[in-house]
């Protein structure tokens, strides 16, 4: 693992370019930041600054080399390089509250964008008026739209939102793509049929983030104080466990049946499914180095306890993330078998994992 800071202001999202040289970050303000490694040092390139207001969502489609940003201002824009500078394409998503998230398809001819006017725009490219579009999913959306992930098949897209409920939904649109075949998940697919809704019976709270499992056949989620993961495969059946740890605020399948989950607690937890009813937490996976403690005297011991009302003389957290962990994402490998995965958090870090299978 490494870890490398990028200042003290909190990074809110971060995405990589395809092969991983490259790393778009947003320091929690309207400012897109473009690193790029060379040597052992992480060297600003670009800076985009078209939005008014902070940056709430941020993807990097490998094969056409496209950068989506989405933030508070209500807008998202198409980022493509040319001549060595990235130039802006405005989308019209047509929404009236801040954007939240957003996510290319894994074809990379649409993107969906979640907000908090209670919708999801999946917005595509018209050719014939070279500009991008979007189409509303509404029904049976009731609050903020906070996660989004798309199923393998380029067709189906996840939800997780404010009023505690995980949902899949068909973005299919007819103009730009061939009719889908059937799924696990089911097999009519007109644009906005909901496929799943599951709401958590025990208000566990908001659904933090979503994510589909290689095949497309699992679907996980995270909200206050569980983990979840729904089975196409077998029913769309859904399996709960409530965690001890503060709320996770990013999850992401890391193998068929290996899911590593990260938040408040600043640091990852690996989860392994094996089946309905089968979800258990294994570890954590930032074990802490055993430091060799000093002695201190008697009077620097009560004055500690005058100046902290504490004994030690040290805030520093055991992990390498100082801070809540805001997003993981996948550095080698795909969801099949992840090689390395990132995590950014509110102290300003990125750490680089290696996932052991």
């Amino acid at each position: 693992m490494s870890l490398c800071s990028f200042g003290v202001e909190p990074l809110s999202c971060h995405a990589w370019n395809k092969d991983r040289t490259q790393i778009a970050l947003s320091p929690n303000n309207n400012i897109v930041n473009i690193f790029e490694k060379k040597g052992k040092e992480w060297v600003k390139i670009h800076e985009l600054t078209e939005h008014t207001e902070r940056i709430t969502g941020i993807d990097w489609a490998p094969e056409s080399n496209r950068i989506v940003t989405c933030a508070s201002d209500r807008n998202a824009y198409v980022w493509s390089l040319k001549d060595e500078v990235w130039k802006p394409t405005l989308v019209l998503v047509r929404i009236n509250r801040a954007a939240t998230c957003v996510k290319w398809s894994p074809l990379e001819n649409k993107f969906a964008l979640g907000s908090g006017a209670r919708l999801i725009s999946v917005c595509y490219f018209e050719e014939e008026n070279d500009w991008w579009l979007s189409k509303h999913i509404k029904k049976p959306l009731r609050s903020t739209i906070l996660s989004l992930d798309w199923h393998p098949n380029n067709i189906l897209l996840a939800a997780g939102s404010a009023d505690f409920s995980c949902r899949v939904f068909s973005a299919y649109i007819k103009d730009i793509e061939d009719k889908p075949g059937p799924t696990a998940w089911g097999t009519k697919m007109p644009f906005g049929e909901l496929m799943l809704e599951h709401k958590d019976s025990d208000g566990c709270g908001w659904v933090h983030s979503v994510s589909f499992s290689a095949s497309g056949d699992q679907l996980a989620w995270v909200a206050h104080s569980s983990i979840s993961v729904a089975d196409a495969a077998k029913g769309k059946e859904v399996t709960h466990l409530t965690t001890d740890y503060l709320p996770l605020l990013s999850v992401l399948f890391v193998g068929p049946t290996e899911i590593v989950a990260a938040g408040h607690d600043c640091c990852p937890f690996q989860y392994t499914y094996k089946g309905p009813g089968a979800l258990e937490f294994v570890k954590k996976l930032d074990m802490p180095k055993q430091s060799s403690k000093t002695t201190t005297s008697a009077m620097q011991h009560f004055r500690n306890l005058d100046k902290k009302a504490t004994e030690e003389d040290s805030t520093k957290l055991d992990t390498l993330h100082q801070n809540s962990i805001t997003q993981l994402c996948i550095v080698s490998g795909d969801k099949a078998k992840v090689e390395k995965y990132s995590s950014v958090g509110l102290d300003g870090a990125m750490v680089i994992w290696e996932f052991k299978h």
